[in-house]
């Protein structure tokens, strides 16, 4: 077969080959990419065509990861930043200026609401949050001056799954950028360029990396786009070491083993905790209970390992299962190898009120999980004994 014939890879090889320089195949060529920790390389004399610096986001380590997610993602390209904030700030940034207006949807990390409510406004954009479930919502909201729609979905922390579809429906008749965070869905269980969207953002400190060891961030459109996101974050020093991008590759390998794993779990979890009389809701989109869960089936490649418990006895109740605890680690973060546990009005929403959070279905006794890779047997008994 010539090169053009060649069968494409499936979604759990990209991980590992996609983005493949020539050469990288050759005789004596490493298994495992040679970590680059070096600031500076020799620049050819008389041009600055193709000079390499990491603040540039062109190093070695940086741009294999970049072919790789864009592979992926099924992207022009796409830029790796040092945090997953430092992603949203700098591919919002790409595409607004002073005056213009974003259209938001209201249920998205705390860290977002914060810059576009605070950061955003003071360089002059008008920003809007919306219901995202209302369709007529977001069509009453966007304005001449809109230029920019953003969502999650899932949603953190309640995993509430959005219908893409009619929103990117109206952003293609007003010629309107959709820009969508899929950090808790990964690209293994959702690529949103895929439904329409413009604009894809990970970070990459959660699953991609998935060992809690890497801060990073992956903005995935089109070629001119990226450069755009590129020409920010070398303005704004948001380029990653060489280092993180190194153990970034090294976490990408087991993206996909790592994510059905992550799924076969949250799903035992979440059929056991349904039938558990000490919590009152259970929110994972794998159930038949969750409102989303039709949604979920048509978009979603697997349901995630991300689930959110409200408990009976409220506050009081999660402090006494936090510190029994054995398996499950009181941290924050998510999508890595080892189960976590974390309360949002303590983390991620703590900036909000409590009738904001409640308004938000973040009442007090809500706690989220990210379900590891651990026995799912042993993650049901941990949390069976600090409940009971």
């Amino acid at each position: 077969m010539t090169k053009k014939q060649q069968r494409p890879l499936d979604r759990a090889s990209l991980p590992l080959h996609g983005g493949l320089d020539a050469g990288e195949r050759d005789v004596d060529s490493p298994v495992v990419r040679p970590l680059f920790q070096s600031v500076n390389f020799i620049q050819e004399v008389g041009t600055g065509e193709g000079m390499r610096y990491p603040r540039y986001g062109n190093a070695p380590n940086a741009e294999a990861v970049q072919r790789r997610m864009a592979a992926l993602e099924g992207a022009e390209a796409s830029v790796l930043l040092a945090s997953g904030m430092g992603a949203t700030a700098c591919a919002l940034t790409a595409l607004l200026r002073p005056g213009d207006h974003i259209v938001a949807s209201s249920w998205i990390y705390g860290g977002t609401r914060a810059f576009l409510e605070q950061e955003l406004s003071s360089l002059g954009v008008e920003v809007t949050l919306v219901d995202p479930l209302e369709v007529r919502v977001w069509r009453r909201a966007i304005t001449k001056r809109t230029r920019v729609v953003f969502l999650e979905s899932p949603v953190n922390p309640t995993c509430r799954v959005l219908d893409l579809k009619p929103v990117s429906y109206i952003c293609k008749q007003k010629g309107i950028a959709l820009v969508v965070d899929a950090t808790f869905a990964s690209p293994i269980n959702f690529r949103p360029l895929e439904h329409d969207a413009d604009v894809s953002i990970h970070s990459a400190t959660k699953y991609l990396n998935g060992h809690h060891d890497v801060l990073g961030g992956i903005v995935s459109g089109t070629a001119p786009y990226i450069e755009e996101v590129r020409q920010k974050m070398m303005i704004w020093g948001q380029a990653p070491d060489p280092f993180a991008a190194w153990l970034l590759e090294r976490g990408l390998k087991t993206l996909d083993v790592r994510v059905q794993r992550h799924n076969a779990n949250a799903m035992r979890v979440a059929e056991w905790a349904e039938s558990c009389k000490e919590i009152r809701k259970v929110h994972y989109p794998g159930l038949s209970s969750h409102p989303d869960h039709a949604v979920a089936k048509r978009t979603l490649d697997g349901f995630g390992g991300m689930m959110a418990l409200e408990l009976a006895g409220g506050a009081r109740a999660v402090d006494r299962m936090l510190r029994k605890l054995r398996v499950f680690q009181h941290a924050p973060s998510l999508g890595g190898v080892d189960s976590l546990v974390s309360e949002p009005r303590h983390t991620s929403h703590a900036a909000l009120s409590p009738r904001e959070r409640a308004d938000a279905g973040i009442p007090d006794g809500f706690i989220r999980l990210s379900v590891g890779i651990e026995s799912a047997d042993d993650l049901i008994a941990d949390l069976e004994q600090a409940l009971r």
